[in-house]
């Protein structure tokens, strides 16, 4: 089976947006056709063509994709954004559930995320990309915002601050999400915010992107602390993992992936966190001693996992995260 694409250049059910035979003449930059202006950033694009292209992997998606792609293009113009959605080797209805106007989908049997995001990111029509985990919100308003982040002077790729959609979290879970979240915070760059935006010659350090674990931690490490931006007035909503099951997992996957990015030379987002500054925050009264203490725990289940994964060999598949993504987004 080979990669299919709906289009809605060519799909009456959906409304068209410019594509190779309506679009106005490719410019610098800024046509499917061109390759990044090294010269500069990326001029404006031109009359009626889309402001961002924006990839979304999803895998397994369906209980979520169709509302985080209302929540995206509530509020956009018709064709302000050129959105491709990769459904990656799914056994659900992701991909039926993504079609809508103004929506490309690709579905592909090839599992892996690197996998999809090189596939949507082949299929894009312009600089800036967003690339946006399906499961994570995020509105036109944000995608405005960090669009704008791009086009200033030196800044070649910008994430936007997470928040976090707590619902239907146990007890333990939020305790160790809020002192986790506290610890990384100040160090997260353009990782574990579920998106992330590269301006053409952003995209030329990170693509073709190789198969790895932590893609946004790649495209971290792929940039000077002052080519990387957060920008305040994006903001994700994302949903963690509900469990400490589903936490550990998810954690477990972090690490592998950061000492893959290790031995590629890339170093991970997060760095390394200390004990000092759990305690700090227990000092300011930022987190409470039981806050800490579920975390300590919790971290100290996460390291044996990860010891014992590795030593298995460390494959780690890219896989739906059953409890916080069949939460439907509201």
């Amino acid at each position: 089976m080979s990669d299919q694409v709906n289009d809605p250049v060519n799909d009456p059910v959906n409304d068209p947006v410019p594509g190779p035979a309506d679009a106005p003449a490719a410019v610098p930059g800024c046509g499917p056709a061109n390759g990044p202006d090294d010269a500069g950033e990326d001029p404006p694009p031109p009359a009626g063509w889309p402001v961002a292209s924006i990839v979304v992997p999803a895998h397994d998606e369906e209980a979520v994709i169709a509302g985080g792609l209302a929540r995206l293009l509530d509020g956009s113009a018709p064709g302000e954004f050129d959105v491709v959605v990769v459904a990656n080797a799914c056994s659900d209805r992701t991909a039926r559930a993504a079609r809508r106007p103004g929506v490309r989908v690709l579905e592909t049997p090839v599992p892996g995320k690197a996998h999809a995001l090189r596939l949507g990111d082949a299929a894009c029509r312009t600089f800036p990309r967003l690339y946006l985990d399906a499961d994570v919100e995020l509105d036109a308003a944000s995608v405005r915002a960090l669009v704008a982040a791009a086009a200033r002077p030196g800044v070649l790729a910008c994430a936007p601050v997470p928040d976090w959609d707590l619902a239907g979290t146990g007890r333990v879970a939020r305790r160790v999400h809020r002192v986790h979240d506290r610890l990384v915070a100040p160090l997260r760059g353009l990782a574990g915010a579920g998106a992330y935006l590269l301006t053409g010659r952003g995209h030329a350090r990170v693509f073709p992107m190789p198969d790895v674990i932590s893609d946004d931690g790649w495209v971290h490490g792929s940039f000077a602390p002052h080519e990387r931006v957060t920008v305040p007035e994006a903001r994700t909503l994302v949903r963690p993992a509900p469990t400490v099951a589903a936490h550990l997992d998810r954690r477990v996957r972090v690490r592998l992936g950061n000492r893959q990015l290790a031995a590629l030379g890339r170093s991970a987002a997060e760095g390394r966190l200390r004990l000092g500054s759990l305690a700090a925050l227990v000092r300011g009264r930022r987190v409470s001693p039981l806050d800490a203490a579920c975390y300590l725990a919790v971290l100290l289940a996460d390291r044996v996992l990860t010891r014992v994964r590795a030593r298995r060999g460390g494959e780690v598949q890219w896989g739906t995260d059953g409890g916080s993504r069949s939460r439907p987004a509201r």
